[in-house]
């Protein structure tokens, strides 16, 4: 029985229900998390890929794929291709009008994102987290948060192997008597902060909340703070990378970030 995919299950649930914002974000954040296999003209040439296009009724488009079978039952043949991130190649296309085709008649999640689609998702990902300073006076449980935020957080998390141990959800109130919330990671590796806020950040543009605001913080195991969070607040543990997990090389097109992958 073919495998189905989380971009199966996200693309069904959108399908299922056109009129539901929150599953179309959810579908469009699972893209942007997945690593997707890139039909190529030719193999990379140092950081340059060139992307086969085709041209379509809809527009022109490049083929990308979840599942590296699904590429090769798309070309019938061996072909050449690279994998990324869905968000390293949404940055690709942006301003090339360019379209995504995903899993195109090869699978349940098969669609054709149009160039203004693609630019929107660059736009929401490009969204950075604000740095502040503020202190914490007092936790309490947190509030009454919706479903697709904590759903989010969770998935989010679950892709942030080895980057901490585990992260601390509490409503917090601040001096001044500002009351929020408050996610704090705690041993996270100091050259990964900047992603896992990120992480959070984009967990809340992808949730459909409205002016929503998750504050983060970056505490050791023993700190003070983190032993109040734990008494009242929701733990995520995130998840450890062991021996046998192989790390993809960082000389990979699109997996240095200081190092873009380039359109030829």
């Amino acid at each position: 029985m073919p495998e189905t995919t989380v971009l199966d299950f996200a693309h069904a649930a959108m399908e299922a229900a056109p009129e539901d914002a929150a599953a179309r974000l959810r579908f469009y954040e699972r893209l942007a998390d997945a690593e997707l296999f890139l039909l190529l003209e030719a193999e990379p040439d140092g950081d340059t890929v060139s992307p086969q296009v085709f041209a379509l009724e809809e527009g022109s488009f490049v083929m990308a794929f979840d599942r590296e079978e699904r590429l090769s039952a798309f070309t019938g043949a061996p072909a050449p291709y690279v994998a990324l991130p869905g968000r390293v190649i949404a940055g690709l296309l942006a301003g090339e009008a360019l379209g995504l085709g995903l899993n195109l008649a090869v699978a349940p999640s098969s669609f054709l994102m149009p160039p203004d689609a693609v630019s929107w998702l660059v736009e929401t990902l490009g969204q950075a987290p604000e740095q502040a300073e503020a202190r914490p006076e007092a936790f309490h449980a947190p509030g009454d948060l919706p479903q697709s935020l904590l759903y989010s957080l969770d998935t989010k998390l679950a892709l942030a192997a080895g980057l901490g141990e585990a992260a601390l959800l509490a409503g917090v109130t601040y001096a001044g008597g500002r009351r929020g919330h408050m996610l704090a990671f705690l041993g996270a590796r100091p050259e990964a902060e900047a992603a896992l806020a990120k992480a959070v950040s984009e967990a809340l543009a992808f949730s459909g909340i409205e002016a929503g605001e998750i504050d983060v913080a970056f505490l050791a195991a023993d700190d003070p703070s983190a032993v109040r969070m734990a008494r009242v607040g929701l733990r995520f543990d995130l998840p450890e990378v062991t021996e046998d997990e192989q790390v993809l090389s960082p000389a990979a097109p699109g997996m240095d970030p200081k190092r873009p992958p380039k359109l030829r």
